[in-house]
């Protein structure tokens, strides 16, 4: 991808951002993303107590129902109900 010249010929913090995150992705493999997410929940689940989840998780569904419609839904449960 090609740096803007927005920034007097520097590359933006999300142009390094995604240029990292590709770099880091071309070393790692699948097992790597899965062993750092499960130590990061771990980590977060020790800081956080049930209620904290509780709380995320109902203003993540009400955000997702006030984006989504029925449609949505149905072609999600389809897919779920597949596997």
């Amino acid at each position: 991808m090609a740096q803007s010249n927005n920034n007097n010929g520097k590359m933006s913090r999300e142009e390094a951002g995604r240029m990292g995150g590709q770099a880091t992705s071309k070393k790692h493999n699948k097992q790597f993303y899965q062993q750092i997410g499960k130590k990061g929940g771990e980590a977060t689940s020790e800081s956080h107590d049930k209620e904290f989840y509780q709380e995320i998780g109902k203003k993540g569904g009400e955000a997702t129902s006030e984006s989504h419609d029925k449609d949505f839904y149905r072609e999600i449960g389809k897919k779920g109900g597949s596997r």
